[in-house]
């Protein structure tokens, strides 16, 4: 879902240098990454991009100066941790396409006291405790 790179890093996609057909699944994903102009760029040449242009086409979120990516990670894994779990999972299914649990998303809203938690503890000027999780919600 999220894709961090360390400065230096170089990204190709080459099966065209050895006659394979990349997958349609496959394709699709880089397309919607990318869009269609840069993945054919790199789907028909095979060549390598550096992370300054692998950042500008959406092929990753952010790059990192070298030695930087395992702390990077981590602090954001600890960012996304304490964030609503309710908010992150709602948001991927809808970025990721799936519109149709509307309905699905705004009950769990309704009864997981995840609201009430982040606006009191916004008022409050503290760190909200947010309960709902994927596991518990069934």
């Amino acid at each position: 879902d999220l894709r961090f790179a360390e400065a230096g890093a170089l990204f190709g996609v080459t099966p065209a240098k050895l006659g394979i057909v990349y997958p349609a699944s496959a394709t699709r994903r880089l397309v919607s990454l990318v869009g269609p102009a840069t993945a054919k760029y790199l789907l028909f040449s095979g060549e390598l991009i550096d992370t300054e242009r692998a950042l500008r086409t959406g092929l990753v979120d952010e790059v990192l100066p070298e030695g930087e990516l395992d702390k990077r990670v981590a602090e954001f894994t600890r960012t996304l941790a304490a964030r609503s779990q309710l908010t992150q999972a709602a948001a991927k299914e809808f970025a990721d396409g799936r519109t149709d649990r509307d309905d699905h998303w705004a009950e769990q809203a309704r009864g997981s006291g995840d609201t009430a938690e982040g606006v009191a503890a916004f008022l409050e000027r503290r760190a909200p405790r947010f309960t709902w999780s994927v596991s518990a919600s069934g």
